[in-house]
C-alpha cells in the first residue's frame, strides 16, 4: 500500500498542481488585502476562504487517488443529483442580491450551480465518449442539448444569467470538440442570435438591457449600471508596471470597487500588483492550460480525454469572461475568476475537477 502511494506521488503532475496552488495563493493574498479595508478589520471572508481551500485541496488529493472510472459508472445518478440540487435551491435556498442560488448552513453557504458544472462535465464526458456521433449526429446533438437545457432552465429560474450562459457556452464548445459538423454549430449560433433579439424585445429586464448598453458604452450611466465597469477600468489602469502594493489599492481599499473579492478581483490584482502581477497570473493560467492539454496526448481513454477537455474549456471560459468584464471588453454578468475569486463552492468544485484530472494523468502514466 505504501509503495503504491509513493508511486502515485511520483506520477502526480506537480507542475499542474503548482500552477493551481500559486493562483490560489494570489487569490488569498488579495482577499486578505481587501479585508484590510473592512470596518473593524473583519477577516471572516478570508478565514472562510482558507477553510474552503483546505477542503478543496483535501478533495483534490483524495480524488486523485481514487479510480475515476467510477464517475463514468455513476454519471446518470450524478445528473439526477444535480437536478435535485438546482430544484431544491429554488424551493429552500436563500436569496442574495436578487438571486435565489444558495443553501445556508449557519455561516457556511453552498452554491449548487458550481457543483452542477462538475456534474455536467462528468455527464457529457460519459455521453460523448460512448456516442457514435457520425452515425446519428442529430440524435446526439438533441439529447446532449436537452440534457444541459434542463440545467440551464433551472439556473435561469434563480435567476443567474451568468452561470446559465457559462453552461451554454460549455456545451457549445463540447459539441465542437466532439466532432459535430459546422452546420450544426452555425445553426445553433443563428438560433441564439434570434433568441437574444427576441429577449431584448420581450424578456430582458431593464437592468439586463442597461448592462448590455453599458458594455457597448462604459461611460453610460456611470453612477449606476456603468459604475462597476468604470471603477474596474480605473483600478486596472492605475496599477502601472509594479502596482500600488498589497493593501494600498485606492479603488479596493476605499471601497470604490464593488464586489472586489468576487467579480473584480482581477482589477484588484492589476491595481495592487501592476502589469507584472497580471503577467504572472496569466502565465500561471497558461501553464495550467498547457499541462492540461499536453496530458491529453498520452491518454487512450475517451472518457478521460473528454473530462480533461471539459475541465479546460469550463475554466478557460470563466477566466476569459471574468477578465473581459474587468477590462470592459465583455459585459458584467457576475462570473468569478477561477482559483482566485472568493467563493467556497467554486473553489471546492474546481479543485475537485483538478483532482480528477490528476487521477486521469496518474493512471495514464502507469500504463507506460
Amino acid at each position: 500500500m505504501f509503495n503504491k502511494i509513493i508511486l502515485y506521488f511520483k506520477k502526480f503532475d506537480w507542475v499542474l498542481f503548482a500552477a493551481v496552488f500559486l493562483l490560489i495563493c494570489f487569490g488569498l493574498v488579495e482577499i486578505y488585502s481587501i479585508a484590510l479595508s473592512q470596518d473593524n478589520l473583519d477577516f471572516l471572508n478570508f478565514q472562510k476562504q482558507v477553510l474552503f481551500v483546505i477542503v478543496g485541496l483535501v478533495m483534490l488529493f483524495l480524488l486523485s487517488f481514487l479510480d475515476y472510472h467510477n464517475l463514468r459508472s455513476y454519471s446518470h445518478y450524478l445528473y439526477i443529483l444535480g437536478v435535485l440540487m438546482l430544484s431544491g435551491v429554488l424551493l429552500f435556498g436563500e436569496t442574495i442580491r436578487g438571486t435565489k442560488g444558495w443553501f445556508y448552513f449557519g455561516n457556511i453557504s453552498l452554491q449548487p450551480v458550481e457543483f452542477a458544472k462538475f456534474i455536467l462535465i462528468v455527464f457529457l464526458a460519459r455521453y460523448f465518449s460512448s456516442a457514435l456521433i457520425k452515425v446519428s449526429p442529430l440524435k446526439h446533438l438533441l439529447f446532449s442539448g436537452f440534457s444541459i437545457l434542463f440545467f440551464i432552465i433551472l439556473v435561469l429560474r434563480q435567476p443567474d444569467f451568468g452561470s446559465a450562459l457559462i453552461l451554454f457556452l460549455f456545451w457549445l464548445a463540447m459539441i465542437a470538440v466532439a466532432g459535430f459538423k459546422k452546420k450544426y454549430i452555425v445553426t445553433i449560433g443563428l438560433i441564439l442570435v434570434i433568441v437574444l433579439f427576441s429577449g431584448w424585445a420581450f424578456f430582458f429586464e431593464d437592468y439586463q438591457k442597461e448592462r448590455i448598453i453599458t458594455f457597448i458604452n462604459p461611460s453610460y450611466d456611470q453612477l449606476d449600471q456603468g459604475y462597476n465597469v468604470t471603477q474596474a477600468i480605473i483600478a486596472v489602469g492605475s496599477g502601472g508596471i509594479t502596482g500600488r502594493g498589497i493593501g494600498f489599492g485606492s479603488q479596493s481599499q476605499l471601497k470604490f470597487l464593488p464586489e472586489a473579492q468576487n467579480d473584480f478581483i482581477f482589477a484588484v490584482i492589476a491595481e495592487e500588483l501592476g502589469f507584472l502581477g497580471v503577467c504572472l497570473v496569466l502565465t500561471l493560467f497558461a501553464v495550467f492550460f498547457y499541462r492540461m492539454l499536453s496530458a491529453i496526448k498520452k491518454i487512450d481513454d475517451d472518457f478521460g480525454i473528454y473530462f480533461i477537455i471539459g475541465t479546460t474549456v469550463l475554466i478557460f471560459i470563466e477566466m476569459f469572461i471574468n477578465i473581459g468584464m474587468n477590462i470592459s471588453i465583455l459585459p458584467v454578468i457576475g462570473i468569478s475568476l477561477p482559483f482566485l475569486s472568493y467563493g467556497g463552492s467554486a473553489i471546492v468544485s474546481t479543485l475537485m475537477l483538478v483532482g480528477i484530472v490528476e487521477n486521469i494523468i496518474i493512471r495514464s502514466k502507469m500504463k507506460y
